[in-house]
């Protein structure tokens, strides 16, 4: 039976801000979902409160996998219960080595009981898979000996993320902006891999401002946010609009979401720079 991700009545605040008021979300393993929404409209926000990122504070709502409460756990044991994401910035890790961090992050996903120091996925098997892997993406062997993100190009870093998704096979992969500051090449070969890799054991929520990564992804669900709440939901065809037309047409749809999103925007440009 495939598992469920469930986000219910969600409210989350950065710095006493209140971000998300009240979202709901149902995904479930197989699935393609995709979250959409003008700059601020709260998008990464859900993403890092699903992860469990610790400035993201949870004022209300419940998050949960087949009706198990993730609230109160860490992002190392969400991981664990099948959630991943794909950072619009990835961060550079110096002296760590793509293949040794991989080989560790296998290790505590397919052995969630494991503790620090305990055997880690023995080294001929984990070689023979990441190898296979990169292949299958067409990822150079030399890329497994560099460090994490240490002079990567943008496309690389992105290369990274979907590397690392291959190789953890989560229940559900959150990507957030993933062809954020891509060239066309990068985000086709980006798409094309998040397509060879999706199917009946993951679900993906792809969260973007546009439809480049929709083009090998087709969307059963996707969902609008407009000031914290989503506002509307759809299948392809919405994302399609919203690449089309833009959000002018959801906004006057959402008088009162739209209402609240100026007031947000005004607000921000009355703060001193220092503040922002």
């Amino acid at each position: 039976m495939s598992s469920v991700l469930k986000v219910e009545n969600l409210c989350v605040s950065i710095d006493e801000k209140l971000i998300l008021k009240g979202v709901d979300l149902e995904v479930r393993q197989g699935e393609i979902h995709a979250l959409m929404g003008p700059n601020g409209s709260g998008k990464s926000t859900l993403a890092y409160a699903l992860m469990g990122h610790p400035k993201y504070e949870l004022v209300d709502g419940r998050i949960s996998i087949d009706g198990e409460s993730l609230n109160e756990l860490e992002p190392d044991a969400r991981a664990r219960k099948g959630i991943f994401l794909a950072f619009q910035y990835p961060v550079t890790v110096p002296g760590v080595k793509v293949a040794d961090f991989l080989r560790h992050a296998v290790t505590n996903v397919r052995n969630p009981n494991r503790k620090e120091g305990e055997g880690l996925i023995p080294m001929r098997e984990f070689r023979a898979e990441l190898k296979s892997r990169m292949e299958e993406l067409g990822i150079e062997p030399e890329f497994a000996r560099r460090y994490l993100n240490d002079g990567f190009s943008g496309g690389e870093k992105k290369r990274m993320e979907i590397l690392q998704l291959a190789m953890l096979r989560p229940k559900f992969a959150i990507l957030d902006e993933t062809d954020s500051g891509l060239d066309s090449d990068a985000v086709r070969f980006v798409s094309e891999a998040i397509s060879r890799l999706a199917g009946p054991d993951m679900a993906i929520i792809i969260i973007t401002h546009h439809e480049r990564l929709l083009e090998f992804n087709r969307p059963q669900h996707t969902h609008v946010l407009l000031a914290g709440r989503v506002v509307e939901r759809g299948d392809a065809r919405l994302a399609h609009e919203l690449h089309d037309q833009g959000y002018t047409g959801v906004r006057q749809r959402h008088p009162e979401a739209a209402a609240e999103e100026q007031a947000a925007a005004d607000a921000g440009n009355r703060q001193p720079a220092a503040a922002r």
